[in-house]
């Protein structure tokens, strides 16, 4: 089968492999839609510290059920069935930690990754390891939802589980820096989960901005590059400043403009990490003391963060089908990292 490889920065290549074997607490999945962001390029370039090479890269995965190990269903209380349609979870909690006995699955200390410790679905076929599966990892795709959409869920659980911690309240003004796949996507779950109030979309690329406007229709779009970001939250809300700001962008003035902009009473996500080269920003602290703001963390999600993103897509209370833009076939795979780099495109999907 063909899979995409990846050997060292700079060093990915397309491959014939063998077919993987589905062990007995193992399921196979053929691969029907497997997704692209922002990190792919990044490991294309600069690699990981939890990717051992060679291995088979992608973590946005929506397959079709192919095998099933003979203990899985005893082992794990389930009942999957080939020909059943599924998305995996990418980051993977042990579920046996004190953060996840406390339920904080998203930061478990021991955390594991589909894509970088197990083989992705940049692939005709991958297996769902045991890990997936004992932390209930494997979800089913709703009828009315289809693969290309189902892929999406993983990003869209990782923007859940910001806003779950923002205390979102209806007619909150908002703020989302980034007009990314990402970016899109928590406008719509401000919108469609929290009944936000007026929403706006910053960026520094006039295209994109366009581009993901046209799409998710902010009440105003302001060109980071040209306009000063701060003066302009500022005076579109007389002064007070945003409730909620949310900086879906590796960026670290996006941080900096983020505390300068926030009302009183102010709710931040860092959503975007930081290049580990420059992770540091100016923080006022008597801004965050006098206003009281508050500044959250948002680290990936947990696999409950999964099943929630397919149950807003079925419901269309977070529509993500008009945000892959792009459908590109397994054997072009590196032109799908290439169109995700030049901000082109919203989403794209890769399809073996």
């Amino acid at each position: 089968m063909k899979a995409l490889r990846y050997y060292a920065p700079e060093d990915l290549r397309l491959e014939d492999i063998p077919e993987p074997e589905c062990g007995p607490d193992q399921i196979k999945l053929r691969v029907r839609n497997c997704s692209t962001c922002g990190t792919d390029v990044k490991i294309r370039h600069n690699g990981h510290q939890n990717l051992t090479p060679p291995r088979t890269l992608g973590h946005e995965i929506a397959g079709e059920v192919v095998e099933v190990g003979a203990a899985v269903n005893d082992l794990y209380g389930t009942d999957w069935r080939v020909g059943d349609r599924a998305q995996v979870i990418a980051a993977v909690p042990c579920g046996k930690c004190h953060e996840c006995a406390r339920g904080w699955m998203a930061v478990c200390q021991n955390q594991t990754s589909v894509g970088y410790q197990y083989d992705g679905g940049f692939a005709e076929y991958m297996i769902v390891p045991s890990q997936v599966l004992r932390v209930d990892g494997l979800n089913r795709i709703p009828d009315t939802v289809g693969y290309d959409e189902a892929s999406a869920a993983e990003p869209l659980a990782c923007a859940i589980n910001a806003q779950e911690l923002l205390g979102i309240e209806a007619g909150d003004t908002v703020v989302v820096f980034g007009a990314g796949p990402i970016g899109c996507m928590h406008i719509r779950i401000a919108r469609g989960v929290y009944r936000c109030g007026p929403v706006y979309l910053i960026d520094v690329n006039a295209e994109r901005l366009e581009l993901s406007a046209n799409a998710v229709r902010p009440d105003e779009v302001i060109d980071a590059s040209s306009t000063d970001a701060v003066a302009r939250v500022l005076e579109l809300t007389g002064g007070r400043g945003a409730d909620v700001i949310i900086t879906a962008t590796a960026a670290n003035i996006t941080q900096e403009q983020a505390i300068a902009m926030a009302a009183r009473n102010g709710r931040i996500s860092f959503f975007g990490g930081l290049p580990k080269t420059n992770p540091t920003i100016t923080c006022d602290s008597n801004v965050v003391h006098y206003r009281q703001l508050h500044i959250h963390g948002a680290n990936g999600s947990a696999p409950e963060h999964n099943r929630r993103a397919l149950d807003y897509i079925a419901t269309g209370q977070v529509p993500v089908r008009d945000l892959i833009t792009d459908r590109i076939p397994l054997d072009r795979v590196l032109d799908a990292f290439s169109t995700v780099e030049s901000g082109t495109a919203i989403k794209v999907t890769v399809q073996p």
